[in-house]
């Protein structure tokens, strides 16, 4: 069999995914556009791994999403002749490599291209470049329609129901569902909790960072921001003297920070969303837009049929991001760590696991059946 990803750039919720089917797999080569040595974990690392074309491009380790154009053909150049069954994990081009006409393509689909769908106007609208804004639109609707084209894929496997109905809107297709894990053991709560509200988020502009720093200085609440990306310089001429910028940190930092933290900060439409989860894991709440992936995971604090682990706003802006901190503080004492964190063991890793394990196995059986007859 043989693994299919994006891209080899960092340890993200797609990578963590990853992770979990390189151990299920260990035999099974990696193809990826590129790969920068060192940036994914050692279970990754030690993999065999086969780059595309895109790897040997000036400054492609920098600025490989320049190369959007040319992703359809680096991924459909990669030679699967020989593997029976092929596994995807995409959010871009992964899920359009070409199997052999008698394998098995699951793909577990993180999204459907979402700078070419949902998150157009947020990587290509009002805020880019004048020359992209120019020259993108032709270049989104050539990949829009080629991204239709799902027929290399017999199963699609969403990450969230909110994915799955993407799926179903965009491709026309059917989506089986399995929640991505969290990883509960590198979290712990903590022995008390410090006056920081906190974000955990690449810096790029649908993940409305934007909106947790303007809701904190409103409120004059101490935030603190971890992680980098194209809106930091922005972000930080806006912020108030409250608001700290701490880049990457390592997982035991981000962990301590999650147990210290009075809650997380979370203003975006998210696919999925791990943070709400990691926060859970370590025993603290979330305060989140009550939309997307969100919603599987979190129970909002107006709920009556199990202990909250959040409280949901519903419109994304400013002041309701800012209402709905007042109303965590007039309701923090509801919140419990132990059900925060029961409600994260739901998603943990060896459910992930078991669950992915036992999906491929059915899915594999079901195909040899077919081939049988």
């Amino acid at each position: 069999m043989a693994l299919v990803h994006d891209w080899l750039t960092g340890m993200r919720g797609g990578e963590r995914c990853l992770e979990v089917f390189c151990e299920l797999f260990p035999e099974a080569p990696l193809f990826t556009l590129l790969h920068v040595p060192g940036s994914v974990s050692p279970v990754i690392e030690r993999r065999r791994v086969i780059t595309s074309f895109i790897q040997r491009l000036p400054g492609a380790v920098s600025r490989y999403r320049q190369y959007l154009p040319l992703f359809p053909a680096a991924v459909r150049g990669f030679d699967l002749s020989g593997f029976d069954l092929v596994i995807s994990l995409s959010h871009s081009v992964a899920k359009a490599v070409q199997r052999p006409a008698d394998a098995l393509h699951i793909c577990y689909c993180f999204s459907p291209m979402r700078y070419v769908w949902d998150l157009y106007d947020d990587y290509f609208g009002p805020r880019a470049p004048r020359l992209t804004r120019w020259t993108m639109p032709p270049v989104a609707a050539a990949l829009r329609a080629w991204d239709r084209r799902t027929g290399g894929v017999d199963v699609f496997l969403a990450i969230s129901h909110h994915i799955a109905e993407r799926i179903r809107r965009v491709y026309g297709r059917g989506a089986d569902v399995i929640h991505p894990p969290v990883d509960v053991a590198r979290f712990r709560p903590a022995a008390r909790v410090d006056d920081f509200y906190l974000v955990v988020s690449a810096l790029v502009p649908y993940k409305r960072v934007d909106l947790a720093v303007a809701a904190a200085g409103r409120l004059g609440r101490r935030l603190v921001v971890v992680g980098t990306g194209p809106e930091e310089r922005r972000l930080r001429a806006s912020a108030g003297a409250a608001v700290q910028f701490l880049g990457w940190r390592s997982d035991a930092e981000v962990a301590d920070l999650y147990a210290r933290c009075r809650a997380v900060l979370f203003p975006a439409v998210e696919d999925f969303g791990i943070v709400p989860l990691e926060a859970a894991a370590a025993g603290r709440p979330t305060i989140a837009l009550g939309r997307g992936g969100a919603l599987e995971t979190m129970v909002d604090v107006h709920a009556s049929d199990a202990p909250p682990t959040a409280v949901f706003f519903t419109e994304q802006t400013e002041a309701a991001l800012a209402d709905a901190i007042l109303t965590f503080e007039r309701a923090a004492h509801r919140f419990e760590p132990a059900a925060l964190r029961a409600r994260a063991e739901e998603f943990d890793l060896p459910v992930f696991r078991r669950r992915i394990a036992d999906y491929v196995d059915l899915r594999w059986g079901e195909f040899l059946a077919r081939r049988a007859c």
